[in-house]
This record gives structure tokens, C-alpha cells and sequence, in this order.
């Protein structure tokens, strides 16, 4: 279970560690203004690329001591309000985590990708360049490039020429 998981590459993660995460993701989730949310995605480790914007909202859900799975957001990307980019998922200290195990993946968003508010995307999903996810939708496959996709879970609706 990732919860007694205390170290990074066998080196102890001290609780600065875990507060230092929290923090910025709460600053990137709640500061009014976009060049803050995107340094404090950037100081959580996460690759955020050149004129992006992060709408407030935005939810990532990792463990604060996971190190493992990345996000990374390409150049020009707009994330609407509300967005929940999960990397990491369990059933925390139910039993259930001895019968299905965690889900757990890194996601990456292309550049010139819009993704609208409310969007949902699983562990483990890239989304193509100059891609559209419409609101609500929820993401749970790769998306391919230049394409739009919507719904829950999130299908093709059409290419971008």
C-alpha cells in the first residue's frame, strides 16, 4: 500500500516534503492569478509548458508522498475551471485494497490541447496535440491528435482539419 511508502530512491521524504507538495497544489488550485498556479504546478515537479493557462479549480489528485507518476502540459494548453487530473487512485486502508489493486499512471497533455470545465482524466491517459475534451467529460483512453472528444466516458466526435 502507498501509504507507508516513506522514501525516494531508498532516501527518507521528510513531512516538508509532503507539505511543500500540498501547498503548491493548493496554490495552483486556488491563487487568482495564472502565472502563479503555473509556477506552483511547476515547483510541485510537475512539466508545464510556455503560455499555458490553468484555470482555478483545478484539481490534481496524486499521494502526496508519490513521486512515481508525472504530469506533463505542453505549450498553449488551456485547462477550464474544474478540471481533476487523477494520477493516483485507491481505496486508501479498506480491505478492498487487497482484492483490486491501485491505479496508478502519468498523464500528458499536448500542446495546443483545450480541455473544458469539469473535465475528468484517468491515470495513465495522453491526449493528443490540438485536441478538445468537451465539459464534463470524462477521459478514460488516449486521445489522439487534432481530434474532439466528449461524454462520459469521452468518445470521438470528430477531427480538427
Amino acid at each position: 500500500m502507498a501509504y507507508g511508502n516513506t522514501t525516494i530512491n531508498g532516501k527518507p521524504k521528510g513531512i516538508l516534503f509532503r507539505i511543500r507538495l500540498k501547498l503548491f497544489k493548493w496554490l495552483a488550485k486556488h491563487f487568482p492569478h495564472n502565472s502563479v498556479r503555473v509556477w506552483a504546478l511547476r515547483i510541485c515537479g510537475f512539466k508545464v509548458g510556455e503560455k499555458v493557462y490553468v484555470s482555478s479549480g483545478l484539481i490534481i489528485s496524486t499521494i502526496s508522498n508519490e513521486e512515481t507518476y508525472n504530469l506533463e502540459i505542453g505549450d498553449r494548453v488551456s485547462i477550464s475551471p474544474r478540471v481533476t487530473l487523477i494520477l493516483t487512485s485507491d481505496a486508501n486502508w479498506s480491505k478492498l485494497n487487497e482484492k483490486i489493486k491501485p491505479v496508478r499512471g502519468s498523464i500528458k497533455i499536448g500542446n495546443d490541447s483545450w480541455l473544458g470545465a469539469g473535465v475528468i482524466v484517468l491515470p495513465g491517459v495522453t491526449i493528443g496535440e490540438a485536441s478538445i475534451i468537451g465539459a464534463g467529460s470524462v477521459v478514460t483512453k488516449d486521445v489522439p491528435s487534432n481530434s474532439i472528444y466528449a461524454g462520459v466516458p469521452a468518445k470521438f466526435l470528430r477531427s480538427i482539419e
